[in-house]
């Protein structure tokens, strides 16, 4: 049985250095697939998939938001939450400038600029999720409470239903 080379990304750095367990979970990417191809290919539910979402303010500040697969983002009612006008998603061009990672291997861990980090505080009530770790294709199953740890992110309630709505 030959073993497949896993990669050793920025993300993955970060969370040796914090001592964060973790599991590699690689996957056939499929471009614009999303959670809804991870959670299939890996067999596990999508509300436990969780996306890392690069969005900014009105004065294109950049922030992430960690939210379910399986939900989108109110950004309405975040940014009622942190106190700006509006809040959008960023471009893939300036999501990947911000982060360092290129869009559907997005990592909250290791980003190129240090940004706030907003978690929906439902995520942390999961046994384990499963997260980008900085590679198209290959996610890393850790505890919620890692996020806490190494993030140190402000919690938030801003999650929708479905995956159509996002304000």
């Amino acid at each position: 049985m030959v073993q497949e080379k896993l990669p050793v990304t920025q993300a993955i750095r970060i969370l040796r250095a914090a001592r964060v367990p973790f599991t590699d979970h690689p996957y056939a990417y499929e471009e614009r697939g999303g959670t809804a191809v991870s959670c299939r290919e890996l067999r596990v539910a999508e509300h436990a998939v969780i996306k890392t979402l690069v969005m900014e303010d009105e004065s294109k500040r950049p922030l992430i938001v960690l939210m379910h697969g399986d939900r989108d983002v109110s950004t309405r009612q975040l940014a009622r939450h942190i106190g700006v006008k509006t809040i959008s998603p960023c471009s893939p061009a300036a999501a990947a400038r911000h982060s360092g990672y290129v869009v559907g291997g997005t990592s909250p861990f290791g980003t190129r600029k240090l940004m706030p980090v907003y978690v929906e505080r439902s995520i942390l009530e999961l046994d384990k999720i499963y997260i980008n770790g900085g590679r198209r294709g290959y996610l890393v199953g850790i505890a919620p409470q890692a996020l806490v740890e190494v993030l140190k992110p402000e919690l938030v309630e801003v999650a929708v239903g479905g995956s159509a709505a996002s304000a």
